[in-house]
């Protein structure tokens, strides 16, 4: 590919991004010639600047908080994006402005690379109900997992994908989470609790099965304690971090036609980054 590509990620703020450091490994790993960058958009300019995005220089971008709503609005979006009512990828295709959520995907990848045989289990326990949980249930669902616990503190939150993905998806409040522990083969934290800054993810997983996997996507701090607590039983887990590098795959191929790896050295580039931090 000789014609230099761009691509960015477009967000208010922007500056927290580790995007820009994965996908520019990608491009110096693979001779590409172009470069990825962060773009800060206030959301009364972003419609003008995505239907932009072609004069601009760029084959595509990653859209962050707070424009993922507004992105699936302006771009014809795959399933995907359309279930999980967000888009977090875009890109040019014949002049028309498409969408994805790679969320999912980066879900699935990184639970395939940090727990092979995850999806053997037929019940998960989320928590959270927000954008993320929609697109790990999404995911769940695609699976064939039959059981889809959804705990949240305002029980209406987790109806809500209920009525969106039917009847495998099971609403509970967040108080019925210890007695769903033991039947649980999958638990993922989708909220935030646990992030550095936010109040912690307070719940004891010793009722958990022996062969449950755990998934947090919180990745600062890297280690979050519901993960810690995990490990120290022996159980497979899956970090944040591992999602946010599997997530950046199909949005790379799309703009620049080649599928990179998420290889040990990406992930400790990264890592050593959000140390930094």
């Amino acid at each position: 590919m000789n014609e230099p590509r761009n691509a960015c990620v477009i967000g208010w703020p922007a500056g927290h991004s580790r995007s820009p450091l994965i996908h520019n490994y990608w491009i110096g790993q693979h001779g590409l010639s172009g470069e990825y960058r962060k773009e800060a958009v206030q959301p009364e300019d972003f419609a003008a600047f995505a239907k932009a995005l072609a004069s601009n220089g760029y084959a595509g971008a990653n859209v962050t908080i707070p424009h993922k709503e507004a992105a699936l609005a302006l771009s014809q979006p795959d399933e995907r994006a359309q279930a999980v009512g967000a888009a977090n990828t875009l890109w040019l295709d014949g002049g028309a402005l498409k969408s994805t959520n790679t969320d999912v995907e980066g879900f699935l990848a990184n639970l395939d690379a940090s727990a092979p045989g995850w999806d053997k289990g037929r019940t998960a326990l989320v928590l959270g109900a927000g954008g993320s949980a929609r697109a790990v249930v999404f995911g769940l669902r695609e699976r064939g997992m039959e059981k889809i616990h959804v705990a949240n503190r305002t029980i209406e939150r987790a109806q809500a994908l209920r009525d969106r993905f039917g009847e495998r998806v099971m609403p509970v409040t967040w108080d019925a989470v210890p007695g769903l522990m033991a039947s649980a083969n999958l638990l993922v934290n989708t909220t935030s609790l646990g992030m550095k800054g936010q109040p912690p993810l307070d719940i004891d997983i010793s009722g958990l099965r022996g062969d449950a996997v755990v998934a947090d996507l919180v990745y600062v701090p890297l280690v979050t304690p519901l993960l810690a607590a995990a490990r120290a039983r022996g159980l497979p887990t899956a970090d944040g971090l591992g999602m946010l590098l599997h997530q950046a795959v199909r949005g790379f191929s799309l703009w620049f036609g080649v599928k990179p790896a998420v290889t040990p050295e990406l992930r400790k580039r990264v890592e050593d980054d959000l140390l930094r931090s």
